[in-house]
């Protein structure tokens, strides 16, 4: 059971975490390169976001959205 446990852990610190093991040795010479997948996530979040509010803005020109007092019986 030991050697399974083992196998495991030689999986993910030697094969699984080597791509961050090399990005964080990329930090040493260029912070900006070590973090671009953050950027690229970052960048996907604000078009994500700026998509999502132009929806919103095309919805309430329409007056589509449901603005009535009995939207919820508790109202």
């Amino acid at each position: 059971m030991k050697d399974f446990f083992e196998a495991i852990q030689s999986l993910f610190v030697d094969v699984l975490f080597a791509p961050y093991d090399a990005l964080r040795a990329l930090e040493l010479e260029s912070w900006w390169a070590a973090n671009f997948m953050s950027w690229i996530f970052i960048i996907i979040g604000f078009v994500a976001f700026i998509y999502w509010m132009l929806q919103l803005k095309g919805y309430a020109a329409n007056n589509e959205e449901d603005k009535s007092i009995s939207s919820h019986s508790y109202l």
